[in-house]
């Protein structure tokens, strides 16, 4: 803002100075073609009369006449060039102010050169005072503009010092700090919400891996047990159950390698690195695999297991991990849903419905069961990983469709979604 003041004043003074000089030129121009034509006009001695008569205070006419000087100088001042040039000269007077500026040139006439000249002394104060005001200005405003910027500055740099204290906070593990949002909606207000919703996201993930840690101790604890137990009894094991602990045993280990196997499958397709084989697959004909697949489980529980089709659709995925994730959904069905439940599979278009009347899943632990090794059974019943709906979403989200959890009244209502092919 300095400078910018600072050219405009230079501009304005270049204005200013060159506006003088032009009306300068100009009224001296108009002073010498008056008395060009009226020395074409009048005798000599009415011309020197004219000149006698001339106001001193509109311009400053001499004429050397002869011998003698006519007009308001009683010389005539060396080298003055031919108007339209000019050039300054000084005059003495006998009243207060001794000393008088002017600016004039010579024109040549019938009766001889003439000097023309007009006070610039006044202007040249004018343009002074303008000078010094500008002057003036001009450091008022860049002591204007030093103490605007401290003062903003300070205000920045304390915030920044701020955040930067809270950074270190954040470094050393407080991972609760949050930056002040100040409601002014600046620049460092949304830096700071969007940090803040960087921290959040950074604590969740934390708090999930931490669970998923105390989750797979959990999970491992007991089949590693009951594997070293086992492993210590075995020599004191009779011949004829040897071979019988040795296959309950291997079970355990299965157990514990599925485990991590799904960890990495998982880990694999929520990070793309497995690539899908895309193929035209029909909705209905995948139902009714499933349909015929997961049957045989339902009866062994007394269940029913029914399949209601409607409008086919066909969708672009991998057939086996979508075969895999519907699979994961009904065997869950068949789980929990408790002995002689209703099971029913109902497809609609890209939708795909697994209902059952069990007794469901709270509203509130609906998001947290697609979260890895979360388990909502604490006892450990029913034999699994915890990461079978956690699959259910990377599957489907590679695909992009969505899955809902709805309460069916009673039990649970899975409800998927594909785009079409």
């Amino acid at each position: 803002m300095t400078l910018i003041i600072g050219t405009l004043l230079l501009v304005l003074y270049r204005q200013l100075v060159n506006e003088q000089q032009t009306q300068v030129r100009q009224h001296l121009l108009s002073e010498a073609q008056r008395y060009q034509q009226l020395s074409l006009t009048v005798d000599r001695r009415a011309f020197a009369a004219q000149i006698r008569a001339s106001d001193s205070r509109t311009a400053l006419i001499a004429w050397q006449g002869g011998v003698e000087m006519v007009g308001s100088l009683t010389l005539m001042p060396e080298n003055m060039p031919l108007l339209p040039n000019t050039r300054e000269f000084p005059i003495f007077t006998g009243g207060p102010e001794k000393l008088h500026i002017l600016t004039g040139g010579v024109v040549m006439t019938r009766y001889g050169p003439v000097l023309i000249a007009t006070r610039t002394d006044h202007l040249a104060a004018l343009i002074d005072k303008f000078v010094s005001a500008a002057l003036t200005a001009l450091a008022l405003t860049i002591v204007l503009a030093l103490v605007v910027g401290y003062l903003f500055s300070k205000g920045l740099l304390s915030r920044l010092v701020h955040y930067n204290r809270l950074s270190e906070r954040i470094e050393k593990g407080y991972y609760n700090t949050r930056l002040p949002v100040s409601g002014k909606q600046d620049e460092f207000d949304l830096l700071a919400a969007q940090f803040n919703r960087v921290l959040d996201t950074l604590e969740h993930n934390l708090h999930a891996v931490r669970g998923v840690t105390d989750n797979i101790a959990h999970d491992m604890r007991t089949p590693l047990s009951h594997l070293r137990i086992g492993l210590e009894q075995l020599p004191y094991q009779p011949p004829e159950r040897l071979a019988e602990r040795c296959g309950e045993l291997t079970d355990e280990l299965d157990h514990c390698l599925a485990t991590f196997n799904a960890m990495l499958s998982l880990t694999r397709i929520e990070e793309g690195q497995q690539t899908l084989e895309l193929q035209p697959v029909s909705l209905h004909e995948l139902c009714a695999d499933l349909r015929e697949m997961a049957e045989a489980l339902a009866e062994e529980r007394q269940q029913t297991l029914t399949l209601e089709t409607n409008e086919d659709c066909v969708v672009s995925g991998d057939k086996h991990l979508l075969f895999q994730a519907l699979f994961n959904l009904v065997d869950n069905a068949i789980k929990y849903a408790g002995e002689g439940a209703s099971i029913c599979i109902r497809q609609r278009g890209g939708s795909i419905e697994i209902s059952d009347n069990g007794p469901g899943i709270p509203e509130a632990a609906r998001e947290k069961v697609f979260e890895r090794l979360v388990r909502l059974d604490p006892s450990r019943h029913e034999q699994g990983s915890g990461l079978g709906l956690s699959m259910v979403k990377a599957i489907l989200s590679r695909h992009h469709a969505t899955i809902n959890l709805t309460d069916n009244q009673p039990g649970l209502k899975v409800i998927l979604n594909f785009p079409r092919a």
